[in-house]
């Protein structure tokens, strides 16, 4: 049987009890690349959610934990050569990301490009926000 790409799980009202939310996207191993992405749709839908229930973030790293297993094993990337910058601007581009988007995301539109120009540096609230949409280490921004 052929796997394809679910999106039934981020449609409507997130869900605010963990058993709801295993229910609905229950937590496994994740196996391949369809896995991965519902599992980043969904951590996106999470971490999109401005005032998460108490089960919500645990669900969140519940899934988290998952996600970087399967990133270790099949996305891994070396970083010792990398800046905070050349780093930055290779998880947007892997997630599709534009300096607009980076400054929406941060908190002001404008500052997305002027952080990838270098003319502003990371913030330490910027950089948890990073970490937590990117689901990296903090210490990689720094």
């Amino acid at each position: 049987m052929k796997k394809t790409k679910s999106k039934s799980h981020v449609r409507g009202k997130l869900l605010g009890k963990f058993e709801d939310l295993v229910k609905l996207f229950p937590p496994h191993a994740i196996e391949d690349e369809i896995d991965y992405n519902n599992n980043i749709e969904m951590l996106d839908w999470l971490t999109s959610t401005p005032q998460r229930t108490e089960d919500q973030n645990r669900y969140l790293e519940t899934l988290s934990i998952l996600v970087e297993a399967y990133e270790e094993e099949h996305h891994a990337i070396d970083t010792s050569g990398l800046s905070p910058l050349e780093l930055l601007n290779h998880l947007m581009e892997q997630h599709g990301m534009n300096a607009s988007q980076l400054g929406e995301l941060l908190g002001n539109r404008a500052l997305g490009s002027k952080i990838l120009r270098g003319s502003r540096q990371l913030s330490k609230r910027h950089i948890k926000i990073l970490a937590e949409h990117f689901n990296v280490s903090a210490a990689l921004f720094i």
